[in-house]
């Protein structure tokens, strides 16, 4: 169980004080037989993205442009129903949102640049294009006779 005062570690630069995540419970429709009907199990975790003050701004910016499908009003929520026990849903809401968090705050990856195929792997294209034309050409059932 997380402590109070405790963190969310994403990345090095982006750790999340546990004041700034916001949990609700409820009940779970997933597996534990009758004790779905009085446990409260289901867990969301939520997150206020665009004014947290442990983002710092320019990570701000990527996470609200790659997250803004997933976003409410700023608000990133995590549901968590897989499990029995609340403690264990929680611990998997923690987990995805960090997840969540890392893949989106991750850098732009680096710019393809353009290279001109070479003059062999050309040839080995058209001579493959030709070997497969003649194959082709052969299933016509016509025979020289």
């Amino acid at each position: 169980m997380t402590t109070p005062g405790s963190e969310l570690p994403v990345t090095r630069r982006l750790v999340i004080p546990d004041a700034e995540l916001a949990e609700r419970f409820s009940r779970s429709s997933g597996p534990g037989g009758q004790g779905v009907n009085t446990t409260s199990s289901r867990v969301e975790l939520s997150f206020d993205v665009a004014r947290s003050p442990a983002v710092p701004d320019d990570l701000r910016t990527r996470l609200l442009a790659r997250l803004d499908r997933r976003l409410v009003d700023g608000v990133l929520t995590i549901v968590a129903s897989e499990h029995r026990e609340q403690l264990r849903n929680r611990e998997a809401a923690r987990a995805r949102l960090a997840a969540v968090l890392r893949e989106a705050s991750a850098p732009p990856p680096r710019k393809r640049r353009p290279t001109k195929p070479t003059r062999g792997s050309q040839e080995r294209r058209i001579a493959a294009k030709k070997r497969r034309g003649d194959v082709k050409r052969g299933r016509g059932g016509r025979y020289d006779e």
